[in-house]
């Protein structure tokens, strides 16, 4: 479970009761501050009381049990902390006959502007104001939406605490200063946001395919909540190929989970995966999606991410992908992103097409940039590289430097093994 406002975690409650906590708020979190922000306009205010009905829960649900909708018993808990805070507030008398004449019943419902039925694509839509810079938006977004820490969002963002919580602060100031509605915008103002909002999107749905920190390397309730978002987003902007192009790219990455982790929750390489074990239902529903966004022959980042992932998904074994396919995609890519992450992994897609000699210069050549530095899949991919070519003793080193940078136990677990294979 993540802490969220005050950066504070509830320490007490029952095992059972620690456990639907910490499942309504991978479910609630993002619902139920949106709506209190919704409600009040007071971001703060929304995160730390949405944060006390979490902890009102640990010891209400440890003696009386565990409500039929947890979602409504926090949002009415957070909307009743949210009224007390305001009523002894005697600055905030307007708010609070805001908020008083707000009635949320025991089930709540989202009536969205512009048909969009979801407080959190709203959120998602004033976090992503083109006044804001795309790091704020970013930001903001992680931490309102998702319940990520300050802390787990500098480290996404390579940046110390200190310095993130100064510029979330200041994002949520000018949201307030400069009165940004918190709605879903008019049609023709759309365009503007797109590229906010994808990123967040991507960076959302990313952070719980792979976790940026902890141990645990999966975080389902994020890649869940980001596809559902993709989905009303791509329904709100059915012209927009690139919208339709991350949903597919999520829809394609998230078949593949269920193999990614073995029984005792190790990682499990690609190449190595189980592939009866990827989701049917959602590689067709994505290579559908891919091939309707380019039908639209406006090609961007996301549509050629999912045509590298589709590439992967129809791969029927390790041995049938297209690596020479993917290689070019990759070079592609790099036209639309210029990203060392992108040339490192258009660097594999070369060793495995053309042979881990090649691959491996490319990726000397990356580390002699430095644009990698500290990036543990640098270190760890020559590696790989090392040991196809059977160099044991310089893989061992890089799988070593690798180790002392990996951010999650399970990635390390795997380096590790992969670290004792070669130093035999």
């Amino acid at each position: 479970m993540t802490a969220a406002a005050g950066e504070r975690m509830p320490g007490s409650g029952t095992g059972a009761a620690q456990a639907a906590v910490a499942d309504a708020f991978r479910q609630e979190w993002g619902k139920v501050v949106a709506t209190l922000i919704r409600m009040t306009g007071n971001w703060d205010l929304a995160e730390e009381c949405t944060q006390d009905a979490f902890a009102a829960a640990l010891a209400k649900w440890a003696s009386d049990g565990v409500p039929d909708r947890p979602g409504a018993w926090l949002t009415t808990t957070a909307r009743n902390r949210a009224v007390d805070r305001l009523r002894r507030s005697k600055t905030e008398t307007v708010k609070l006959q805001q908020v008083a004449a707000l009635s949320v019943p025991e089930e709540p419902t989202f009536q969205g502007d512009g048909g969009v039925p979801d407080d959190r694509l709203r959120l998602m839509f004033t976090c992503c104001h083109p006044a804001l810079s795309l790091e704020a938006r970013v930001a903001l977004t992680l931490r309102t939406l998702a319940g990520l820490t300050t802390a787990e969002i500098a480290r996404a963002f390579l940046v110390p605490e200190g310095t993130m919580a100064k510029r979330l602060t200041r994002a949520k100031h000018k949201i307030r200063d400069a009165g940004i509605p918190y709605r879903v915008p008019p049609a023709h103002l759309l365009p503007e946001r797109t590229t906010g909002v994808l990123a967040v999107l991507y960076l959302l749905f990313n952070e719980g395919y792979s976790a940026s920190a902890g141990a645990d390397v999966l975080r389902p309730d994020l890649t869940g909540e980001a596809v559902r978002l993709g989905r009303l987003l791509a329904g709100l902007m059915p012209d927009e190929p690139e919208a339709t192009g991350l949903l597919a790219l999520m829809l394609l990455q998230d078949a593949r989970s269920a193999a990614r982790l073995d029984a005792q929750g190790d990682l499990v390489s690609l190449e190595d995966q189980d592939r009866t074990r990827w989701d049917a239902a959602k590689i067709a529903e994505g290579v559908a999606l891919l091939e309707a966004a380019l039908r639209c022959q406006r090609p961007g980042p996301y549509q050629l991410q999912a045509a590298i992932a589709a590439c992967h998904a129809e791969a029927r074994q390790a041995a049938d992908t297209d690596w020479a396919q993917i290689a070019l995609l990759y070079a592609e890519l790099r036209r639309f992103v210029p990203s060392p992450v992108v040339e490192l992994n258009r660097a594999v897609a070369v060793a495995m097409a053309e042979g881990p000699e090649t691959g491996l210069a490319l990726v000397d050549q990356l580390a002699a940039a430095g644009g990698l530095a500290g990036y543990y899949l640098l270190p760890a991919t020559r590696a790989d590289l090392l040991r196809r070519l059977d160099r044991r003793t310089a893989a061992a080193a890089s799988y070593r430097e690798a180790l002392t940078l990996a951010p999650t136990e399970p990635e390390r677990r795997y380096l590790a093994k992969r670290l004792s294979e070669v130093s035999c």
